[in-house]
């Protein structure tokens, strides 16, 4: 298996791209705790989307890795994970926007940039737009449910170097950011490199 494609995406940026049904993204953080968001749609039909709630009804757990089948809305398999270097990633919270620094972080005021900015500006060209984009697979993101049924955010369990491989179960439109959210990163922002094989 070769290696077709490198991206590295700087701090706070995104990129999107085709994936050929059977070729390998590899998400790698390369100085560790950096969240990567993750979005795919089936290129045949952009109203299939890669699904948070089919992914974990189907799998029985939040915690998502090596050996699960991520699925789209439409109940397909989507991805496979075949490596899993880190064993922690969220697949419960939505892409942080504009609106997540206003809501979410006491003081803040003016521009910040955003996820789903990131990605809705990289995916545009395929057709997708802002309102298309929903729950991200957040490779790396810890996110602990408490017994309150909290939500409590740590810095990601990834060490630089640490990847993620899925496999794509059919032919599709990705998006991959470097999250933007400071309490997602361990309030330190950093690049994210990805890998396609095939």
């Amino acid at each position: 298996m070769g290696k077709i494609a490198r991206y590295r995406l700087e701090p706070q940026t995104g990129t999107g791209f085709s994936l050929d049904k059977g070729q390998v993204l590899r998400v790698i953080d390369p100085e560790g705790e950096q969240v990567s968001d993750i979005i795919a749609f089936a290129r045949a039909d952009k109203g299939e989307w890669l699904s948070s709630g089919r992914s974990i009804d189907y799998n029985n757990t939040v915690y998502l890795t090596t050996g699960h089948v991520l699925y789209s809305n439409r109940s397909n398999p989507m991805f496979t994970i075949l490596e899993d270097r880190v064993g922690r990633h969220d697949f419960l919270l939505t892409p942080c926007s504009s609106e997540t620094f206003e809501i979410l972080y006491e003081g803040h005021e003016g521009y910040h940039p955003s996820c789903l900015e990131n990605l809705t500006k990289n995916l545009e060209r395929f057709g997708i737009l802002l309102d298309d984009v929903p729950t991200t697979f957040n490779a790396f993101m810890n996110v602990d449910i408490l017994p309150s049924g909290e939500l409590k955010i740590g810095p990601p369990l990834s060490e630089p170097g640490d990847f993620l491989d899925l496999r794509a179960e059919m032919d599709l439109i990705v998006g991959v950011t470097a999250c933007s959210a400071e309490m997602s990163n361990n309030y330190s922002f950093k690049p994210i490199e990805v890998e396609v094989y095939g």
